[in-house]
């Protein structure tokens, strides 16, 4: 019979409960200063105060990049894992990668 203590509930709960005790030893000798810096909670970007300033990244070219990379290596790894000898199989590939050369002229049509 199993001992109660390696019960998956109450082995969580006790390594739970000793590690909020060690924290809170440990936090005793860590180092904290007395007074935070006055200017800790404002935003601050590559050594420029911006006052009122909200960036917003664009990210439309980062799209479709990122739908070209995820095609062609799927694409590479459906070309590298597909045995030849079977027919079947290599037919279902030629028309998935036909399908991934398709996806890719819709993606770079401007």
């Amino acid at each position: 019979m199993e001992k109660i203590i390696f019960w998956p509930p109450v082995a969580f709960i006790i390594i739970f409960f000793t590690i909020i005790a060690l924290s809170r030893v440990c936090s005793c000798y860590a180092f904290r200063k007395k007074k935070k810096p006055s200017g800790a909670n404002e935003a601050y970007a590559c050594g420029e105060d911006f006052k009122g300033h909200m960036i917003q990244p664009d990210y439309s070219q980062f799209f479709p990049f990122a739908f070209f990379f995820t095609i062609l290596h799927v694409a590479a790894l459906t070309i590298a894992t597909v045995p030849v000898e079977t027919t079947e199989i290599f037919a279902i590939a030629v028309v998935y990668i036909i399908g991934a050369i398709t996806g890719l002229i819709v993606l770079l049509r401007k």
